[in-house]
């Protein structure tokens, strides 16, 4: 293969969550790393930074955070990590986009650190679903008794097509993911 062939970039984003025992908290581990494929040695690391989290389920509020740098181009890079534990106290739910730009966004914080903070929120939420749904317990599929779901994209908005599957009968889950067409007396505006 020619250098002419090979990525310039590639950019991995892995967030792995676990439920703590006793079920009251989430762990949540999240790595993003920054390679140049063309680089000698083949794979040149440029980034790899790391953020792990608790969350308290029944809030989702994080309890405990820290960020690390494995790879980084600057000495200081690192100097920039303990700003991170700022994350303590937020609820990763409504209003935390705006919370996590305010805090860590520019020159308040490093852009690779940020990346996690923004992926975490999804992947907490997610987990969470996860969490319910493995205990057995009554999983809630209906966005509208969480507001983790309700608006958290197109298919969630108030008037959106999610909503109006559930209405008309569908339930989230394995399986095929049916069209709203495919209902009886749904259209899909």
């Amino acid at each position: 293969m020619t250098r002419a062939q090979l990525p310039l970039h590639r950019r991995t984003i892995t967030v792995t969550a676990y439920e703590e025992d006793g079920g009251g908290e989430i762990s949540v581990e999240a790595e993003l790393r920054d390679e140049r494929p063309w680089e000698e040695p083949p794979g040149g690391v440029v980034h790899r930074m790391v953020l792990a989290v608790r969350v308290r389920f029944a809030d989702m509020v994080i309890v405990a955070a820290e960020a690390g740098m494995k790879d980084f181009p600057h000495a200081e890079c690192p100097l920039i990590a303990p700003v991170f534990d700022g994350l303590v106290g937020l609820c990763v739910a409504a209003g935390y986009n705006r919370a996590i730009q305010e805090r860590f966004r520019g020159v308040s914080g490093c852009t690779h650190l940020y990346e996690l903070t923004r992926a975490l929120g999804p992947a907490v939420v997610q987990s969470a679903i996860s969490a319910r749904n493995r205990a057995g317990g009554p999983a809630s599929h209906d966005p509208r008794s969480t507001a983790r779901v309700l608006n958290s994209c197109h298919i969630w908005a108030p008037d959106g097509v999610g909503l109006r599957k559930i209405d008309a009968g569908w339930t989230p889950g394995p399986g095929p993911v049916p069209e709203l067409s495919s209902f009886e007396g749904a259209t899909d505006s």
